[in-house]
């Protein structure tokens, strides 16, 4: 199986490595990637946001199956164009995507389904957003509001604050740019993360993970695209992680599939374990970054084979997966003033070592590895047990040197040492 995976980040290496594992798979390519994925795979320069340029691509590497890592491929409707020219392609259709594309749209077909979220209000003029903010205030014991951008924001377009005057702002600057708003009560309660390979009404899901958003330790300061995750949750009771898969993943896809518009791909579901049980807080249509670093290090079964099964319609014939024993954790090593605009063309040292993925690097024609994104490197480290994994993870993070980089020192603690519990 020849395969092209279609992005430059963390995720898509460890897509590849994952991938190299599959006896199956022959040969691998990657466009545009990165300074880490080129000695993984073939790399090429094309826009992947033009169906026709990856078309032309897949066609000229005789491509068996085409990997879309990111979203705005797919919200653009890259996938499609694959499909219409007979190449078989990891990833939903444009009308699927929606799921991720509109929070709107993700909201209504979860009302459809059934399926238990926040409640919310999309405000598409200033005029209202003050009335809105005033519905969506934090009551008694809610501490604050939560304010997103409708459409995609590459995981930095919500803010969550108790501070009034901050929500508003965000709200207000996202309207100016001719945003539409989403409102949304307040979800306490623990993270979880979970990826499902689906095929129409068919799910499998993966390992369940948890992210970091926030950028600073004790999650705190703006949101990220990701500062860190791991795999799997101790904490998490398997009935609820059923429960998930069976009253919240499948009536989504079914709801999808009836509304002909049947997702093909990597349904990933964010959730809040609350006190009244799972509920939604957002949908994406692909693999998640940076917990599908985590997640894919422990994952044995042919990744390749899983893929192509989703791809040509085949994944109810394949069976159950097959994990390591074990943990895996990750940890982002970011850029100078990451979130904001970060410092880039720094020359990166110790990125070469097994275990470190790379996202936001280019290599410079005198050979150095210099920065070139927000999300530099992601940090893999697994072991028996999450302190085991935190440890190999954080003593590689040591050997990484970056001028003025950053990264959060307390991926998975709570879960390592017995703080989180459902």
């Amino acid at each position: 199986m020849r395969v092209l995976v279609i992005g430059s980040g963390a995720r898509e290496h460890a897509l590849l490595l994952a991938l190299r594992k599959d006896p199956q798979v022959t040969a691998l390519w990657v466009a545009p990637g990165n300074a880490g994925t080129a000695r993984v795979a073939e790399q090429h320069d094309v826009d992947v946001t033009s169906g026709a340029d990856v078309v032309a691509l897949a066609r000229e590497v005789r491509a068996d199956l085409v990997v879309i890592g990111p979203e705005v491929p797919l919200v653009l409707g890259v996938a499609d164009a694959l499909r219409a020219a007979g190449i078989v392609c990891f990833g939903p259709s444009k009308d699927a995507a929606r799921i991720e594309g509109s929070k709107a749209f993700a909201k209504e077909v979860m009302a459809a389904a059934g399926v238990r979220t926040a409640a919310s209000e999309t405000v598409d003029s200033p005029a209202h957003l003050d009335a809105a903010l005033d519905r969506f205030g934090p009551p008694a014991g809610d501490p604050a509001w939560v304010v997103k951008d409708d459409r995609l924001a590459a995981g930095k377009g919500v803010v969550v604050t108790a501070d009034r005057g901050i929500a508003r702002a965000h709200a207000a600057e996202l309207l100016e740019a001719g945003h539409p708003v989403l409102l949304e009560s307040y979800l306490d309660g623990p993270e979880v993360s979970l990826f499902c390979v689906v095929d129409g009404e068919t799910v499998v899901p993966l390992l369940p993970a948890q992210d970091f958003k926030r950028v600073g330790e004790g999650d705190t300061g703006p949101n990220t695209g990701g500062m860190g995750a791991y795999a799997p949750l101790p904490w998490l009771p398997d009935e609820v992680y059923r429960d998930i898969v069976a009253n919240i993943v499948e009536p989504v896809a079914a709801e999808l599939v009836r509304r002909d518009s049947p997702f093909c791909g990597l349904l990933y579901v964010g959730l809040a374990i609350t006190a009244g049980g799972p509920a939604v807080v957002e949908f994406n249509c692909r693999f998640g970054d940076p917990e599908t670093q985590a997640v894919l290090a422990l994952l044995e079964s042919p990744l390749g084979q899983l893929l192509y099964a989703a791809g040509t319609g085949k994944l109810a014939e394949l069976g159950e997966l097959r994990w390591r024993e074990g943990a895996a954790v990750t940890v982002v090593l970011a850029a100078e003033n990451y979130p904001g605009r970060p410092r880039v063309g720094d020359v990166v040292t110790g990125a070469e070592a097994e275990g470190v993925l790379h996202a936001g690097t280019a290599r410079r024609d005198d050979g150095e590895v210099v920065s070139s994104g927000g999300r530099v490197l992601s940090v893999v480290g697994t072991g028996a047990d999450l302190a085991a994994a935190r440890a190999q993870a954080y003593e590689l993070m040591r050997s990484i040197r970056l001028p003025g980089s950053h990264f959060r020192g307390d991926i998975a603690l709570l879960a390592a040492e017995g703080r989180i519990s459902v």
